[in-house]
């Protein structure tokens, strides 16, 4: 018999909001977003009001929240705070015994993370990282085709993760994780999803990690002449410049007023995008704000049992999706996360292609000249037209909370979390990553 989940959210923005909270609302009969904090109270109250929170469970202060949890009578939390407060949220909500759902990354830190793993174990707690691509259909397809041998003994992953120009110059030059004080490395804030989908196709940490990549155009000797502090001071280079944020956030996105246009502020009116870009961190000069992140990276990952892998990123391209190439001992997989594609390439003549219920069929194709069999197929959400559907991160977010709250109401708390070892590995990895980064060198697992 099923129960009706009460959740408290420690955070109000997008993620809180429009991902978990949104999902509640939705399912009523599922679930219930019981409490609310955040110390934004325009954000606070829309959620709370959406969700029908009484005032006496809206809290400006997420501890307020979590010392309340018992009288409230909450089931789970959901920590989607500012990336800072994760671990310190975490172990609050640890400390009640209840189920967390934590937002990534789970810690800015290697102090911080190796604090959250020893409480994690001590308290047995139940914590579910939101690594939202192990949820996706795409990925998901992928990992049935190799569980079930489908290519052979995995031996080569190659991941690219494109960030696209404009999203680049949104979230790691202007926005919330465009400097390490305040974040954490670009490797973690940005690519530990992708990490994480490496380590889970593996099934072990690896053995040694590999890294370089650097900050090294969004900087202030490579800004136009004249180029001012805000786009909107008469830049001279307006016209030629591919960042000049009026020309997005403005005029690309004139029909949009969710993310990422709602970070700008309460007015989405075209006259208050204009204001919130004059003054306000959105409206900088790429050139001359104070980032200090990578703005592309290459990864490489070696795993006891022989697989390697490889993980591209780049802030220089128009491409917003990730691409991938799996190579097997009896085939290969490629994929664009974009169009939802697999191209399966079966060489060897035992290999079979198995039920893929998340996919759909494409064309069925022999190679030339040695004749082996290409199947394509489909997998992802599609929209009424039959297009992709990339809402909620292409059906990560809602397989994600739907996962959560199902093995909440079967009263499966116990075990039915992903391993939080392996979850945190991901982060382990771009720790390594940014360390051999920094140092030039190869960093052994295990081995400071």
């Amino acid at each position: 018999m099923s129960r009706m989940i009460r959740l408290g959210i420690l955070g109000a923005g997008a993620r809180g909001s429009d991902t978990y909270g949104r999902w509640a609302i939705g399912h009523p009969d599922r679930a219930a977003v019981a409490a609310v904090a955040d110390p934004v109270a325009h954000r606070r109250d829309a959620l709370a009001a959406a969700a029908g929170v009484p005032e006496a469970h809206r809290y400006g202060d997420w501890r307020a929240l979590a010392a309340d949890a018992d009288a409230i009578g909450l089931d789970a939390f959901v920590i989607a705070l500012p990336d800072r407060l994760h671990v310190q949220a975490a172990l609050a909500a640890a400390g009640t015994g209840l189920p967390i759902l934590l937002e990534k990354p789970a810690a800015t830190t290697e102090d911080d993370l190796e604090a959250l793993a020893a409480a994690a174990r001590r308290l047995h707690a139940r914590i579910w990282i939101g690594h939202v691509m192990r949820y996706q259909p795409f990925w998901r397809t992928i990992r049935r085709l190799v569980d079930a041998g489908t290519i052979g003994r995995l031996a080569t992953i190659r991941v690219e993760e494109n960030i696209g120009f404009w999203h680049y110059a949104h979230s790691y030059v202007r926005g919330n994780w465009r400097n390490l004080a305040s974040s954490s490395p670009m490797v973690l804030a940005k690519t530990c999803h992708d990490l994480d989908i490496i380590r889970w196709f593996a099934g072990e940490a690896p053995a040694t990690v590999a890294s370089s990549g650097s900050l090294s155009y969004f900087r202030p000797e490579n800004a136009p002449a004249g180029a001012p502090s805000h786009c909107l001071d008469g830049c001279p280079a307006a016209d030629s410049c591919p960042f000049y944020a009026p020309r997005y956030y403005v005029e690309a996105l004139a029909g949009r007023d969710g993310w990422p246009v709602a970070l700008l502020g309460d007015d989405p009116s075209p006259e208050g995008r204009m204001e919130a870009l004059r003054r306000g961190p959105y409206g900088r000069c790429v050139f001359h704000s104070d980032n200090d992140v990578v703005d592309h990276q290459q990864t490489v990952a070696a795993f006891p049992g022989g697989l390697t892998a490889v993980l591209s990123t780049s802030a220089f391209t128009g491409q917003n999706t990730r691409t991938v190439r799996l190579t097997g001992t009896a085939g290969e997989i490629a994929g664009n996360l974009r169009t939802g594609g697999l191209e399966i390439d079966l060489f060897s003549p035992a290999a079979e292609l198995p039920e893929l219920p998340e996919a759909r069929p494409g064309k069925t194709f022999t190679r030339e000249p040695m004749g082996h069999r290409v199947f394509e197929v489909y997998a992802g959400p599609v929209t009424t037209a039959g297009e992709p559907d990339h809402r909620g991160h292409s059906g990560g977010d809602e397989a994600l909370i739907d996962a959560f709250v199902t093995a909440l109401e079967q009263g499966r708390t116990e075990g039915a979390e992903p391993d939080l070892e392996a979850s945190l590995d991901s982060h382990r990895m771009a720790f390594a990553a940014e360390r051999s980064r920094l140092e030039g060198r190869t960093v052994h697992w295990g081995r400071p």
